[in-house]
């Protein structure tokens, strides 16, 4: 690529370059696709090996010191009524579009042929709650629990903290190690043209570009909820926290850009949190407020769980009341908090919601079909609520400073934005 093109217009080159090697190997020979894959997958699985590392570095060096327990207790607390607020909003949403335009009604769900393609037990509060408290942090880590590596490193902080002077070495340490791993993220982006395309070209390859006619309708909706809820929800917000809408846009386009093309928040992360920083959130806020939301904000899942669930009873000719739909959004309200920042997750817990309503589990199949293209709409929606979140706590902490435009030039220009 390029020298002179940011690495956001080096990602789009690749994400279009994939796009119509996708459409010729469909056309062609489908098997191909296989042969393209693993490049896509050596950009999650580098972007991956980075998450835990930062997580933890981030934390610690911005929580540990005199003073921020009581700071992190306040941040947690701002950051859970945002999340929580935002969510049900996104929830309402989707239930509101999917009743206003049944994208199911008219259709028939497939005879059921073998196992049900995803099989899970709705999650309870209490299996949400012990899921917090990792057994192991190595286990959290290997297994990308990122809650649960949250939790570690905040009481790992907070102890750190408490030892003084004494700790100073083990916080430096940290302190270098968020550095080096924002420096290894920007390596790893270098690769990140060549991973998109890839990714995209796997999906057209695979599924050709006619993939989205047999369930355009429920496509279309949940693409027409997610701009609405961008439009009517968090560009209100916006305004009200008078965040700088264009610098924000400048710098949340790239990490939804990668988390649209490769469906995972978590590939968006590293980015997502370097380009907050940048736009002038605190560090302490940041590695707080951003992976906390991948289990508490996620928006685009959330809305997109409420319109599928609906969309399987009307496919199903199945008709729901009111109250029947009320308590699905209150259990999805409940087990959405155990979706993780990883592709189609969300089908799992729309499995166990389908499950636990009697709906029949062949409408989990009729969503396969699509669900990679819709989980590229609701995987960027998280990452920008997610990075809103972020800036809405600083700004409520009163800690926004914001970057001036020759600042953000200067980080584009060196392929840092």
């Amino acid at each position: 690529m390029p020298r002179h093109l940011t690495l956001t217009q080096q990602i789009f080159i690749g994400l279009f370059l994939g796009i119509i090697l996708g459409w010729v190997i469909s056309v062609t020979d489908q098997s191909w696709a296989e042969v393209v894959r693993p490049f896509g997958q050596i950009f999650i699985r580098m972007i991956k090996m980075i998450i835990a590392p930062l997580i933890f570095a981030t934390l610690v060096a911005g929580i540990a010191g005199a003073g921020h327990a009581k700071a992190v207790g306040r941040i947690g607390l701002r950051s859970i009524i945002y999340f929580e607020l935002v969510t049900t909003v996104a929830l309402v949403v989707g239930l509101l579009a999917v009743n206003w335009f049944r994208p199911g009604a008219g259709l028939t769900l497939p005879a059921a042929a073998g196992p049900a393609p995803v099989a899970a037990a709705p999650q309870t509060w209490q299996d949400i709650l012990l899921h917090t408290v990792p057994e192991s942090v190595i286990r959290a880590m290997a297994e990308g629990e990122l809650l649960q590596l949250v939790v570690f490193s905040i009481v790992f902080a907070l102890a750190l903290g408490m030892i003084g002077e004494r700790g100073r070495p083990i916080l430096a340490f940290c302190e270098s190690l968020a550095e080096t791993m924002f420096k290894f993220t920007n390596i790893v982006m270098k690769y990140a043209p060549v991973g998109v395309g890839a990714a995209i070209a796997y999906t057209v390859g695979r599924g050709g570009l006619s993939v989205l006619i047999s369930l355009a309708s429920l496509l279309l909706t949940l693409y027409g909820a997610l701009v609405a809820f961008l439009l009517l929800v968090l560009l209100p917000i916006m305004l009200i926290f008078r965040v700088p809408i264009g610098k924000f846009v400048k710098a949340v386009r790239e990490p939804a850009v990668i988390a649209f093309t490769t469906t995972s928040s978590e590939a968006a992360l590293p980015r997502a949190m370097e380009s907050m920083e940048r736009l002038g959130c605190p560090r302490k806020i940041v590695s707080f407020v951003l992976p906390l939301g991948y289990t508490f904000n996620l928006d685009g899942s959330t809305l997109y769980l409420s319109m599928a669930s609906i969309f399987i009873a009307q496919a199903a000719g199945v008709q729901l009341t009111i109250g029947q739909q009320i308590m699905m959004m209150l259990t999805l309200m409940l087990t959405s908090k155990g979706v993780a920042g990883v592709p189609r997750a969300a089908l799992v817990i729309l499995a166990g919601t389908v499950a636990q309503f009697g709906l029949p589990m062949e409408g989990v199949a009729l969503v396969l079909g699509v669900d990679h293209l819709m989980d590229m709409g609701r995987t960027s929606v998280n990452v920008i609520g997610n990075c809103l979140a972020t800036v809405v706590v600083s700004k409520w902490e009163g800690e926004f400073v914001e970057a001036s435009q020759e600042q953000l030039a200067i980080a584009e220009q060196r392929g840092e934005l």
